[in-house]
Order: structure tokens, then C-alpha cells, then sequence
């Protein structure tokens, strides 16, 4: 089934794409979502008349999202956790915790937006990528730290 994407979807393609994909798919997921729909001359003309607006809006956020990169490449962030033996944490620095330290340095990144290849579980630095736009990418490190045991 052909179907036009509404919007960028990871693996099959971005706004505007005509793609080909299995009619369950397109009616169960995509359709309902609004991320597509159905390749006709309609939606052709009408997406057509949207793609300006997006085009413009994505190059808006595109000049924000380098702003950011340019403030949070090659910056350094540390994170305390309790670790045990062998550097090993007792559980895993997320998403989340190196947004809110950028965000304590005065940089908002969605959470979603931190790409994290595997779970940080050891002790050290770690380098880090944060996806702000389709097109931009940049790159941290990420410095876990143990936290000093509390004194008896």
C-alpha cells in the first residue's frame, strides 16, 4: 500500500516520502496516528501546500538545534553514583540524569533527545550523543564519579 508520511519515521522515511508499506501497518498504525496517509492526489496537493510551512519551521528549529550543539559539544558533565566493587554502579546513569545535569548547566534537552548506544554501568568517562535535530548531532562526555561513602 502507498501511503504519504506526515511526519519523519525512523527507518522508513521523512515528511513528504511516498512510501510503500503493508496495508496493516498503514491502518493500524500509521493511519490512526496520523503519522500518514493514503497516497492519493488529495493528500498529494494538500501535503503539497504544507511542505512550505514545514520547510520553513524545520529550518528554524535546525538554527536553534546548532546554537545548542555548538554549547554542548565536547562539554563535560559529571554524574555521582554509588558504585560497588570493580567500578561496577549499582545501577546505570539514564537519560534523564544527563539531561537535568545539562539542564543544571543551563542547556534544556529533552530527555528523549540523549542517545545512550548502551547503559552507562561503570565508573569513568563515557562519550555520549544528543540527537537535537534530524541533521544535527552532538557529542559529550559523560564523567561518572562515586559518591564518597557518608562518614560514620
Amino acid at each position: 500500500m502507498k501511503v504519504i508520511l506526515a511526519d519523519d519515521v525512523r527507518g522508513l522515511g521523512h515528511r513528504g516520502d511516498t512510501v510503500t508499506v503493508k496495508p496493516g501497518y498503514a491502518r493500524n498504525y500509521l493511519f490512526p496516528q496520523g503519522i500518514a496517509y493514503e497516497a492519493t492526489e488529495a493528500n498529494l496537493r494538500r501535503l503539497g501546500e504544507e511542505k512550505k510551512k514545514y520547510d520553513e519551521k524545520t529550518l528554524r528549529e535546525k538554527a536553534v538545534a546548532e546554537d545548542v550543539a555548538k554549547k554542548v559539544h565536547g562539554l563535560t558533565i559529571a554524574i555521582s553514583k554509588k558504585a560497588g566493587e570493580g567500578d561496577q554502579l549499582y545501577g546505570s546513569v539514564t537519560a534523564s540524569e544527563i539531561a537535568d545535569a545539562l539542564a543544571a548547566k543551563g542547556i534544556q534537552v529533552d530527555r528523549r533527545r540523549v542517545e545512550l548506544e548502551e547503559p552507562i554501568k561503570r565508573l569513568g568517562p563515557h562519550t555520549v550523543h544528543v540527537r537535537l535535530h534530524r541533521d544535527v548531532v552532538s557529542e559529550l562526555t559523560v564523567d561518572v564519579q562515586a559518591i564518597a561513602p557518608a562518614a560514620v
